[in-house]
């Protein structure tokens, strides 16, 4: 059993309260967040509500979800592979996919899809998480490497622990930066008054660095390639938003989404590896996904 608790500030208040948890909670579908009202297992100040009460600022909601024990399904769906072999795949994950099963999500993530598509995956993760060596966001899109046996599993694991394995993404960012290039080194750690969410903070933190530069500029935007030496959660949304750039679509850490993307516009570009079962220095590259470049397309119309 998990238990969530918040507190609604004043910037939220007036929204259902299904809304605001889905917003919330990047794991949990809303129709899942509706049926925890119904049973009672999603409380404000210790009272119960229906879907559609509207939150005011200063409640207290709090979430107990009970854990589906059950094994994971294969579910044949549409994998975008952009390499396979014996040892490992790699895929360019859509934005509106979870990883692995969670509570809401048990028979459309990523890893329902992979038991469909291959006999067998490294069992090290256990039942739920077969095969995955490393995660991206539900609304992140891009490259996703996941291992075929706990050989390679333990070796890629090694890899992301020691920081070899070099991580690009293309995010487009609200405003326009100062510098061409630069490097953001800012400690993060979880932010005190939602533990759904991550802040730039000086004490209960861990390094964290991002090297940024420009792809493109536009007249309120800026395309930027981002490389992160390490691998905090939220990094690259949490740094960005500190300086004050948002990533477009990310209202959880502040974008005003003039927009009007679908979802926070970040994107795994790129990953190189040493092979675990050959050595050999590998690298993948994604395209970006269809929204993407439709907002990219109509940012250099407007230019």
């Amino acid at each position: 059993m998990e238990e969530y608790s918040l507190t609604v500030g004043k910037k939220n208040q007036g929204t259902r309260i299904d809304k605001f948890l889905a917003a919330e909670f990047d794991d949990l579908s809303r129709s899942y967040i509706q049926k925890l009202i119904e049973s009672g297992k999603i409380t404000v100040s210790e009272n119960t509500v229906d879907k559609s009460y509207k939150i005011a600022a200063g409640d207290f909601i709090k979430i107990i979800i009970e854990e589906k024990e059950s094994e994971i399904k294969a579910v044949e769906m549409e994998l975008d592979i952009v390499y396979e072999d014996q040892d490992i795949i790699v895929i360019n994950k859509n934005a509106d996919r979870v990883v692995h099963p969670a509570p809401g999500h048990y028979n459309d993530t990523i890893v329902n899809a992979l038991l469909a598509h291959v006999d067998n995956l490294s069992a090290i993760n256990g039942v739920k998480r077969p095969g995955i060596v490393h995660r991206l966001d539900k609304d992140t899109s891009g490259l996703l490497i996941v291992a075929k046996n706990d050989k390679s599993h333990k070796e890629l694991a090694r890899q992301f622990k020691n920081r070899s394995v070099e991580k690009y993404y293309y995010a487009l960012v609200e405003g326009n930066l100062a510098y061409e290039k630069g490097k953001i080194e800012a400690p993060i750690g979880r932010d005190p008054n939602n533990r759904k969410k991550m802040a730039v903070r000086k004490h209960h933190s861990k390094n964290a660095v991002s090297r940024f530069k420009i792809i493109e500029e536009f007249k309120h935007h800026t395309l930027v390639e981002v490389k992160i030496e390490t691998g905090r959660t939220h990094q690259i949304r949490v740094h960005f938003s500190y300086l004050g750039h948002p990533v477009v679509g990310d209202k959880r850490y502040g974008s005003k989404n003039l927009l009007k993307a679908e979802r926070q516009l970040l994107h795994a570009k790129k990953l190189i590896i040493i092979h675990p079962g050959t050595g050999e220095k590998m690298e993948f590259e994604a395209e970006l996904k269809s929204d993407f470049k439709a907002v990219l397309d109509k940012l250099r119309r407007d230019k």
